[in-house]
């Protein structure tokens, strides 16, 4: 009985070490993608562009965007050119109070652009410049089937720079079941929300070094390239009609 209990435990400690190693995916594949540093306009298939709530004051120019020179202390580090560091700022003033808003979003031959964000996403960051405003940051992103979904990032009671770090929660589905369907979960832009009882005829914001974490490997699988296959004009399909016939008229023979 022993020899028998001991036989059965190695074996359930082997089954319970090997399963995890075959069905999960590779922790080795995980890694942090820049998506945009902000640093040289024109390098990017994509520009920035900003969308305003209808009390915006557009008679004084506003909302007004721009590139300007700075960068977070911490980034410092990671120059190694000698290009001069920049981030993108967005200036905005509204004419009442209230439930105001405005968002920043890629841009593509003047349509809003929905960046892809490759591999299963487990965290977006970025660095942003606050103004110690009760204003509210949220991230907006789009899944597998198409839904947006909002992602509350900060709120914006802090000066200067902080590094935001926003959980891409699990239950967002970030590959489509089906072989035509959306690759990849889609960054659509930061919404910016004023509180009701918070001054709002004079606010900057400034962005930096935007990234995400992914794990690249973990929706590939044997096989994963068949996928982009183009049957074009196969001649499988006539080839089948052919047959079809031919046994039509098999029967009739008959």
């Amino acid at each position: 009985m022993k020899k028998g209990a001991v036989v059965f435990t190695s074996l359930a400690l082997l089954a319970a070490f090997c399963i995890p190693a075959v069905a999960q995916p590779s922790n080795r594949a995980v890694e942090t993608i820049v998506v945009e540093d902000f640093d040289e306009t024109g390098k990017n298939e994509w520009t920035w562009n900003v969308a305003t709530s209808r009390f915006i004051d557009s008679e004084n120019g506003f909302p007004k965007q721009g590139y300007f020179e700075g960068q977070p202390n911490s980034l410092r580090v990671l120059n190694t050119g000698d290009e001069t560091p920049k981030v993108y700022g967005v200036s905005t003033s509204f004419l009442r109070k209230g439930e105001n808003w405005f968002e920043v979003y890629p841009e593509k031959d003047g349509k809003p652009y929905e960046l892809p964000l490759i591999g299963t996403v487990s965290q977006i960051d970025f660095w942003v410049w606050g103004a110690n405003y009760l204003y509210h940051l949220d991230i907006l992103v789009r899944d597998a089937d198409g839904r947006v979904y909002t992602l509350p990032a900060a709120t914006m009671t802090f000066s200067g720079w902080r590094n935001v770090i926003v959980p891409v929660p699990t239950y967002i589905r970030q590959h489509s079941r089906l072989r035509s369907g959306p690759k990849s979960l889609m960054f659509v832009g930061f919404r910016v929300r004023t509180d009701p009882n918070e001054y709002v005829d004079d606010f900057d914001i400034f962005f930096d070094q935007l990234k995400y974490t992914t794990n690249t490997l973990s929706d590939i699988y044997d096989g994963y390239e068949l996928r982009e296959i183009d049957f074009g004009d196969s001649g499988s399909s006539s080839s089948g009609s052919s047959s079809t016939a031919t046994s039509a008229s098999t029967g009739d023979a008959k």
